[in-house]
Formats: C-alpha cells, sequence, structure tokens
C-alpha cells in the first residue's frame, strides 16, 4: 500500500458548511449500480465508525485519495478482530500447532531426555506466559494500525459513533461521537463508513460468566489449561478452538448439532479433520444440540436436549456472531438493516441511504477479515470516484487454523456434483507427495477443480499444514482465470508440497 503525501488535513471540528467540490476532470468512474452514489470531491471529508480491517483499511485509501479522514472507534485500533478475535486466536493457535508437530517426532528421530524422577521431558505449554504473549501481540499490533494511520494524518476519535436522521443545511450527513473521555460533538461528512463489525452470539441458556462460561472473545482470560473444555458450536470458531485446546492438553469435548464438524465446508475436508480430531482424543458429539449451560461447583454442566448431561471445567460458546449494528440510528438515516440485523449493502459497499456505506462483519457477506478490508477499500474507490471493480467472492480464499489447516477457494465440489457447475475434479492425497514423506505429513490432500470447456481453474481446497500459504497459487489461478496447463507449466521447488499443486494441474489436462 503506497504512502500518501497529501498535507495533513486538519483536526475535526464541530459541524460546519462544507463547500461543494469539483469533480475531478480524467478519472474514470466507478460504474453507477445503486442509490447513493457521490461525484469525485478533492478534500472530501470522511468519517468512519469502526476501527476494524474494513475501517482502517479504508482509512487509508481515503487519504491515499486526498480526503480528510476521521476514524471513530470505541475498543482500539484494529476492533475485535485484532483484540479479541482473529490475531488472538490465530497466536494461540500457533503455539497448539507447534505441539501437534511433535506428533512425528518418534519417526523422525527425535526424542527428549528424560527429566528428575523419570519425567520424559515431554513439551507442555504454560498457559500463562501463552495468554501473555497472545495480548502483548495484539496490543502491539493495535498500536502499529494506529502508528500508521496517524502518521498518514488520519485523526481517530475514541468512542461511539451514530448516524443523524437528518442532514445539514450544506447538505452533509451527520455522525454524533460519544467520547470516550465524556465529551459530546457532532461531525459533518460528505462520505460516511459503518464498520462496526459483530460481537460474539449468546444463548438465552447459556449466559457466559467469563470464568467457566466463555464466549470466544473471553477465552484469554484463561490462565490455566482447562481441565475438560466442553465446546458448543462445531463451525469454524468451534472447530478451532477445539483443535487447539486438544492439541495444548486440555479434554475436549465438541457438542455438534449437525452430522460432521465444519458442516458448510468441503466434505473431505471435514471428515478428515473430524477423524484427527478422535485419533487426538478428543470426543464428538454429533447431532447433538445443547439446551443448556450451568455453573456446578467448580465446573459446568452442559445439558443436550435429548436429557444427557456432559460435566465439564470449562465451556465454550461458539455459536456465531451477531452484527454490532443496534442503537446507531441506521434505519433512522435511511439504512436498510436486514431482521439478523446486519446491513444490507451491493457489491460495491453501498446501502440504500444516500453516501453511506458498510463494509465487514455488520454486512453479513462474508465474515472474514481480508472480505471486510475489501469491501472497506471498495467503498472509497467508490466514494471518491476511483477506478473499482465491484467485489467478487468468488476469488475469495478462506482458510481453517486447525491442524491440518484448511484452504479453500471458488467453486465448491458440491456445486459441480449438483450440476450447477459444469466441472472435472481432481484429488491428489499428500502421502504420495516426497516432501510431505520427508516431513512425516499422513494427512491431507490437494483437490483441483477446473471448467471442461475451457480448462480454467475454477476452484480448490488444500489439507495440509500451512494450507493458508499453499492456496495463494491457485487463488491467483483462479482470480486471474488461468488454465490447468498454464498452472501445470510453472516450475516447482522439488521436493515440495507445491509439485503436488502442478501435478494435479497435469492430471486435468485436455488433450
Amino acid at each position: 500500500m503506497s504512502t500518501s503525501t497529501t498535507p495533513v488535513p486538519p483536526p475535526a471540528t464541530e459541524v460546519t458548511g462544507v463547500a461543494a467540490a469539483t469533480p475531478q476532470d480524467g478519472r474514470r468512474r466507478a460504474p453507477e449500480v445503486g442509490a447513493g452514489a457521490s461525484p469525485v470531491r478533492e478534500g472530501s471529508r470522511v468519517v468512519i465508525i469502526g476501527g476494524g480491517p474494513g475501517g482502517y483499511e479504508a482509512a487509508l485509501v481515503g487519504r491515499q485519495l486526498g480526503a480528510e479522514v476521521h476514524v471513530v472507534e470505541r475498543q482500539g485500533m484494529g476492533g475485535s478482530a485484532v483484540l479479541t478475535d482473529v490475531v488472538p486466536s490465530k497466536t494461540l493457535i500457533a503455539t497448539a500447532e507447534w505441539l501437534t508437530v511433535t506428533e512425528q517426532a518418534g519417526e523422525l528421530g527425535i526424542g527428549a531426555d528424560g527429566g528428575p524422577d523419570g519425567d520424559p521431558g515431554a513439551l507442555r505449554a504454560d498457559m500463562d506466559v501463552v495468554d501473555r504473549r497472545v495480548m502483548m501481540l495484539a496490543r502491539k499490533q493495535s498500536k502499529d494500525i494506529r502508528t500508521r494511520l496517524e502518521r498518514e494524518g488520519i485523526e481517530i476519535l475514541p468512542g461511539t459513533g451514530r448516524l443523524a436522521a437528518d442532514i445539514s443545511p450544506r447538505g452533509g450527513r451527520l455522525v454524533h461521537v460519544d467520547g470516550a473521555d465524556g465529551t459530546s460533538s457532532v461531525l459533518e461528512a460528505d462520505i460516511i463508513l459503518v464498520a462496526t463489525g459483530a460481537t460474539p452470539r449468546v444463548l438465552p441458556t447459556a449466559q457466559p460468566d467469563g470464568e467457566r462460561i466463555l464466549t470466544w472473545a473471553q477465552m484469554y482470560n484463561l490462565t490455566e489449561i482447562p481441565e475438560h473444555l466442553v465446546v458448543i458450536g462445531s463451525g469454524v470458531t468451534g472447530a478451532e478452538f477445539a483443535g487447539a485446546y486438544n492439541a495444548l492438553g486440555a479434554q475436549v469435548t465438541l457438542v455438534s448439532s449437525r452430522d460432521r464438524v465444519l458442516p458448510g465446508e468441503d466434505e473431505n475436508a471435514a471428515e478428515l479433520i473430524e477423524g484427527v480430531f478422535r485419533r487426538r482424543g478428543m470426543q464428538v458429539l454429533s447431532r447433538s444440540r445443547a439446551a443448556g449451560v450451568r455453573r456446578a461447583g467448580d465446573g459446568i454442566e452442559v445439558t443436550l436436549e435429548d436429557g444427557r448431561v456432559v460435566a465439564g471445567s470449562h465451556c465454550l460458546v461458539a455459536v456465531g456472531g451477531v452484527p454490532a449494528t443496534s442503537g446507531m440510528g441506521l434505519e433512522e438515516a435511511g439504512v436498510h438493516v436486514k431482521p439478523s440485523g446486519h446491513i444490507e449493502v451491493d457489491r460495491v459497499s453501498r446501502t440504500r441511504a444516500p453516501r453511506v456505506y458498510a463494509a465487514g462483519d455488520c454486512t453479513g457477506v462474508l465474515p472474514l477479515a481480508s472480505v471486510a478490508a475489501m469491501q472497506g477499500r471498495i467503498a472509497m474507490w467508490h466514494s471518491l470516484g476511483d477506478a473499482v471493480a465491484p467485489l467478487d467472492l468468488h476469488t475469495v480464499a478462506a482458510n481453517i487454523f486447525t491442524a491440518p489447516e484448511i484452504a479453500t477457494i471458488g467453486v465448491t465440489q458440491k456445486d459441480i456434483e449438483s450440476g450447477a457447475v459444469d466441472g472435472a475434479i481432481t484429488r491428489l492425497p499428500l502421502t504420495r507427495n516426497p516432501r510431505a514423506k520427508m516431513l512425516g505429513v499422513k494427512e491431507g490432500f490437494i483437490k483441483l477443480f477446473s471448467d471442461r470447456s475451457t480448462g480454467t481453474v475454477i476452484g480448490g481446497v488444500i489439507v495440509a499444514p500451512r494450507a493458508s500459504e499453499l492456496i495463494y497459487p491457485i487463488t491467483i489461478a483462479v482470480a486471474q482465470r488461468l488454465t490447468v496447463d498454464q498452472l501445470a507449466n510453472v516450475f516447482t521447488i522439488y521436493p515440495s508440497l507445491t509439485g503436488s499443486i502442478a501435478e494435479a494441474a497435469r492430471t486435468l489436462h485436455r488433450a
């Protein structure tokens, strides 16, 4: 991302008039696809509510395009993604990953010297140290984001923001800001971006207390590895935490209301991960819906709908998120909010209200930090008149940080098997890859999908250690519409796991 050379704007002031700006000549405009478009404005004022990935990435683009940008954030720069979600959870998982790697230690000829009193000297995790590191890295990332924005001349306002229903006499949108210091102010904006994210969903029968019954945002309160962690919810968040704490040494019971874990993911990948969970000693209760959770002495009890009771020391309730959109005056300002609480946006992040955009988990488009960031950038490019392409979810790569990881891009096998897409499928197990053999990797595969008529790469799935890194070549192929032959004819390192990507592409060659 380039550094803006635009002069630093003056600080935000109380409501004042905003002079009309003249559109910049010669700049290619974004296509008009609905209500709420704004002309190009040199020196436009942008107010962003929410400093997560959608908000801070949008702020940087806005400054790059010459706008005066103000970010209202109540929690800290980076939002929940940096402070309580993505950064801390993946830091915790990184520690757990080191412990899963030791599974192959004996095969690779690695052993530990015995300790005193016959202690075999096995690796273990000190949760007090782990959690301190988790939160330290989250705070550092937040500080780095804040420093970058301030260096670019972006004003950060600690507090909460809400939209006003009325328009200023000069035609600007108004944002009421309740400052963290107790002060109140009103900002006038040419463009508003709402990027307030989501909060953990709370069940009425499983109220979190932050000690024994926890949401994913409260897991970092723990200073010791739970003796027996019961995880309710087998989606991405539930599976990631269940796998991590299992690797860290906790007894884990995963309560899944569906037939298998990760019900929305590639079936082969989900079955493999569930098999790994069970092999590592995790108890997976499929087709078991939790009816409630209560404290029981020094532990918890999870009551299932069929009457069974699962006792544990701690319970993680991982049943999704709720968009943080209430109390913001959205409907009064003309923004359409769905019954779920999500803000309705089009593919250039516009809401139905003139000059109000939205990005990230509050829109419900796709709960990924990368998507939030792209929605925020698109909102600025469009609103400030720069060239822009609408959001294309077919080119979004996603990753689940279990061990092994699951990375996906493009169409799914279900799309092909249902007839919705005319595609070809190939799947190669990693056990035949020489590099995987050297590393002792015994579980995982690479799956590639291509268009039958053109040979274009249209999707893929990777289940492997660091699949989040390995998916990149396939993502490029999908985004750039490369054929399987073009992908296959690129040199790969020997030996390497990426060699199996080229091999998969070769198997899809059409004579």
